[in-house]
């Protein structure tokens, strides 16, 4: 028998953290559709993959963000750092001319 069929507050709890979840995943796939297009714009004027400029900007903001939620900002800026590791990679792989 489930924890779940035991315990009718924990099932609440994780139909919230499935609904997050599933919320993350779609907010994800829209960041990297956005990210995409950036990538393709970037290959049409010749500009590199990777901004440090803009990235820093991003971690120092959302390192802020986190603080005021609530959010360990260390473990906010290491799956930003994931994230935009990510981008990087596609943006080369725009740039050497593959589509996906």
């Amino acid at each position: 028998m489930s924890d779940e069929a035991v315990d009718p507050q924990l099932a609440d709890y994780r139909a919230s953290i499935d609904n997050i979840d599933a919320a993350l995943v779609h907010l994800l796939a829209e960041r990297f559709k956005i990210t995409k297009a950036v990538g393709r714009y970037k290959a049409t004027v010749d500009l590199p993959a990777a901004d440090p400029d803009r990235e820093r900007i991003q971690i120092e903001r959302l390192r802020a963000l986190a603080e005021e939620s609530g959010l360990d900002p260390a473990f906010t800026e290491q799956f930003l750092r994931f994230i935009v590791a990510e981008v990087i990679h596609h943006h080369q792989r725009i740039a050497e001319g593959e589509h996906f």
